[in-house]
């Protein structure tokens, strides 16, 4: 089994998506991650979501995306005993993770000197919106607020058509991504000084740098890139999207091979011998004329049917799917992306993602399902050497 963190120990202090998702990815790959959670409370995400009942139980649908294989400690950080029960934990861990606002971690006396003290070779990992410096660093934001100040919803959604969010938290699961591949680099990195690393993640450094191109030709060029509906950046007049008898097709035949190949599969070889387009340069200064004539034929099959065929022919293309018929496709299947979990009583499954890449021909999939709230601060402290009497009066006394 794809392990390369197994016996590497993380202390957990964040909570909702990207910090969660983020130690998520360590955990799949055989880190012990210790989730530490408010007394009674818990993550936030416990408790929002669709199906109720799952929700009732502290166990949401939002929780359990990216839960699955940690452990749950419940520590009043707020209290000296709760304080003093961290410290201890901190000591024998690899990796630290936190989300909270930049300071909040200091305040509470968990910054990076503080865990340094207590373990001189740990990696100490910060996810925020907008980074441990700058003059945007004390401020709060969400994955739709970030994609406001990212640009990005300039340039989503057709011409003349407002701004526009992209559909899915993209902005905070790309930065639990990006935590990940940081924490395993600063583990390299401590192997090879053994002294301590503070890595600092950020959602509008991430959100930015999924738009690297688009920052380039802007920066270097002077271009401003602006909504595009849903043709290709490539701006090749045989790419992008296509309304068909049934659905749409999104093509992609952007050099001139899968041109050639393009029309020979879709019956137009007319098309090669029109002096308009037969070259790159003149299909580019033909355009609008070149893409009238392919949206005309695509109109005489459903996207599905194109897509069989261009398939065939080797020129990228596929049919606009809705997420149930995406995951309805065998490939989906083969890859190993989603796992079937059973969760407490309830009686459906529960379905948790793998890692998005495979490893030795499988997926890396989630071994144990999420943890309820506080599940293992009794064994966990039990190995601080916390015994069971002393476990009740920190109880009692809302430490723990």
């Amino acid at each position: 089994m794809f392990q390369p963190l197994k016996g590497m120990r993380v202390v957990d202090l964040s909570q909702v998506l990207a910090g969660p998702y983020a130690t998520y990815l360590l955990a799949l790959m055989g880190a012990e991650v210790i989730k530490i959670e408010k007394p009674g409370e818990g993550d936030w995400t416990r408790r929002t979501g669709l199906t109720p009942e799952l929700a009732d139980q502290g166990m949401a649908l939002n929780f359990l995306t990216q839960n699955g294989g940690k452990k749950s400690v419940t520590i009043n950080l707020k209290t000296p005993d709760g304080k003093a029960i961290a410290r201890k934990l901190i000591a024998s861990a690899n990796v630290f993770v936190e989300n909270f606002k930049p300071g909040v971690a200091e305040r509470l006396g968990f910054g990076f000197e503080d865990v340094r003290a207590l373990r001189e070779d740990i990696v100490y990992c910060s996810i925020s919106a907008f980074g441990q410096n700058g003059p945007m660093s004390p401020r709060p934001a969400y994955d739709h607020v970030i994609q406001g100040m990212c640009g990005i919803m300039l340039t989503t959604g057709k011409p003349g058509g407002g701004p526009t969010k992209v559909g899915a938290p993209y902005v905070d699961f790309a930065t639990g991504m990006n935590a990940a591949m940081a924490v395993m680099a600063g583990l390299m990195e401590v192997q090879r000084t053994g002294e301590a690393v503070q890595v600092d993640v950020a959602m509008l450094d991430t959100a930015l740098m999924l738009m690297a191109s688009l920052m380039t030709q802007h920066l270097s060029g002077g271009w401003m890139p602006a909504q595009n509906g849903n043709e290709a950046w490539s701006a090749s007049p045989s790419s992008g999207a296509f309304e068909t008898a049934q659905g749409v097709l999104m093509l992609a035949a952007n050099n001139d091979a899968q041109f050639r190949k393009l029309c020979n599969a879709i019956g137009r070889k007319d098309i090669l011998e029109n002096p308009r387009w037969q070259t790159p340069a003149t299909r580019k200064q033909n355009g609008p004329s070149l893409r009238e004539t392919l949206s005309c034929t695509f109109l005489g099959g459903t996207a599905s049917e194109w897509e069989t065929l261009l398939e065939k022919a080797e020129v990228p293309a596929a049919k606009v799917r809705s997420l149930d018929e995406t995951l309805a496709e065998p490939q989906i299947a083969a890859r190993g992306l989603m796992n079937e979990m059973q969760i407490g009583g309830h009686d459906a499954p529960v379905h948790l993602p793998s890692m998005s890449f495979r490893a030795n021909g499988e997926a890396v999939a989630p071994r144990t399902p999420p943890p309820g709230l506080g599940d293992d601060t009794e064994s966990v402290l039990a190995e601080l050497g916390i015994d069971r009497v002393d476990f009740d009066k920190l109880r009692a006394a809302g430490a723990i």
